[in-house]
Parts: structure tokens; C-alpha cells; sequence
């Protein structure tokens, strides 16, 4: 049987209407990816146009956050998955939209916007507790030996070359202790961090700040990614930053799977 090329890509948009005033649509037309992740999407149902939320030659899956204006994610797939879930089952995670999977007949496709803890303790907890309560989801399944892709914003830059100004920000939430020891264990339950897999340099960032200039300056982190259950990291070919896709604080990351 013929092994095909499956290309994915991840967004965190900062707003879907935003994005689809500077050109989404000509963006996923001319891109083309087999299924496009999104995060951040800051709308309900009714405030995304048809054409946003089932583009030409896509099938579009949408979790809608409760809160207006705020969270929530999509999967935009030229395949139809086997089903599609939303959620990691706990209702004070679940008012945010910040998860929906994907089935498809290779592998299971998380799709997840983790919470920012920048704002005060009381989110940072609510941060820490979402990680524990979704590790506590995908663990089991890897464990049974299913193929996991998992993407989003993690909202931590994981080691110090994930960040461009790593000693100023040892205090600041996204790149904190106690989040990087999370995402360690995460990485020790047998999750590949797919761009450090093929590339180990510095100066590669996927968020930017707007307050600064801070993307002409490439003072950046990587807060975006895919990671893959070992057991699927051999099919992965490749994985990219792409930096020059603009419309939002963050830009797209992508890998593609042989499959």
C-alpha cells in the first residue's frame, strides 16, 4: 500500500475574525494543508461566517467557548475524522473550549488551547490543574498503544532556547518552574516534541509580543506545538516554524506525517 504524505498545520489566530480580515481563507486555499488546527478563535457559532466555519473542500469542527470573546479552538479536515469529541469531560474546563479531538483511522488528533497563567495565581492554578487533568486523559490512551497527535498552545516555552530572553523571565508565568517540570514529565510519559526533534537551534519562536516590535526583532518564544506518542514519531518526515504567516501574535507550526 501506497504511503501518502499528510500535512498538518497549528494556529493560534488571536481572533478568527480578526485572521479572516487579513485574508484566511486565500491563506488556507493557497497553504492547503490536509487538516488545520486553530486556537484562540475569540467567537460564538453565530459570529463565524459559513464559509469560515466549512471552507471549500474542508469539514469544520468547532468548540465554542461560553464566554464571549474569549478561547476556544477548531479542526478544519479535508478527511472526514471517524469522530470527533470535544472536552476532557470536566465542566470548569469545559466553559473555555479549549479542547476538541479527532479520529481518524491512523491516529488520534488533540487539538488543545492550554491556559495562560499570567493573569493572576488563581489562573495559574486553574492552568496547572487543566495540564494534570489532561495528561490524566491522553496517558491511558497512550498506554493502549493508540497514536496521539497533540497540538496547540502549550503557553510555556519548554527549555531556555524556547525563549529569546530566558534569565528575565525565570518569574514570569509561561516559562516558570513549575510549568517546565510539567512539560518535562509530559515529554517523560513518551510525548515527542517534534520541532526539537529535527531541529536543535536556537532563535525559532512561534509568539511574539505586539507591544514592542518584537517580531522585527525576533525577541519571541515557542509556546506553539506538536507533539507526537512515541510510537508515531517515525512516521513524522518533518516539522516547521512558519514565521512569515502574519495575521495574529503567533504564527502557524506544522508537521507532516507519512501515513
Amino acid at each position: 500500500m501506497a504511503m501518502k504524505q499528510m500535512e498538518m498545520l497549528c494556529w493560534n489566530v488571536n481572533g478568527i475574525r480578526a485572521v479572516q480580515k487579513k485574508g484566511f481563507l486565500a491563506w488556507l486555499r493557497q497553504t492547503s494543508p490536509d487538516v488545520l488546527c486553530l486556537q484562540e478563535i475569540k467567537a460564538q457559532a453565530e459570529q463565524v461566517a459559513p464559509d469560515i466555519q466549512q471552507p471549500s473542500g474542508y469539514r469544520g469542527y468547532w468548540n465554542f467557548p461560553k464566554r464571549k470573546g474569549y478561547s476556544g479552538v477548531a479542526i478544519l479536515a479535508r478527511e472526514e475524522p471517524i469522530e470527533v469529541n470535544t472536552g476532557l469531560g470536566i465542566e470548569r474546563f469545559e466553559v473555555e473550549g479549549r479542547v476538541i479531538l479527532a479520529r481518524f483511522p491512523q491516529f488520534t488528533l488533540f487539538n488543545v488551547y492550554f491556559p495562560n497563567g499570567k493573569m493572576n495565581q488563581e489562573r495559574l492554578n486553574y492552568k496547572m490543574d487543566f495540564y494534570d487533568a489532561f495528561l490524566d486523559f491522553v496517558n491511558p490512551m497512550k498506554l493502549r498503544g493508540e497514536k496521539l497527535v497533540i497540538c496547540g498552545d502549550f503557553n510555556t516555552a519548554h527549555n531556555e532556547i524556547d525563549l529569546a530572553r530566558p534569565k528575565e523571565n525565570e518569574t514570569t508565568s509561561g516559562f516558570l518552574p513549575v510549568e517546565r517540570t510539567w512539560m518535562d514529565k509530559f515529554v517523560a510519559h513518551g510525548f515527542v516534541d517534534t520541532f526539537r526533534h529535527f531541529n536543535k537551534d536556537g532563535n525559532h519562536y512561534t509568539w511574539w509580543s505586539l507591544r514592542t516590535r518584537a517580531r522585527e526583532r525576533n525577541i519571541g518564544w515557542r509556546l506553539d506545538y506538536f507533539f507526537v506518542s512515541d510510537n508515531l514519531i517515525d512516521s513524522v518526515t518533518a516539522a516547521s516554524i512558519l514565521p512569515d504567516v502574519m495575521g495574529s501574535d503567533h504564527c502557524p507550526v506544522g508537521i507532516k506525517l507519512s501515513i
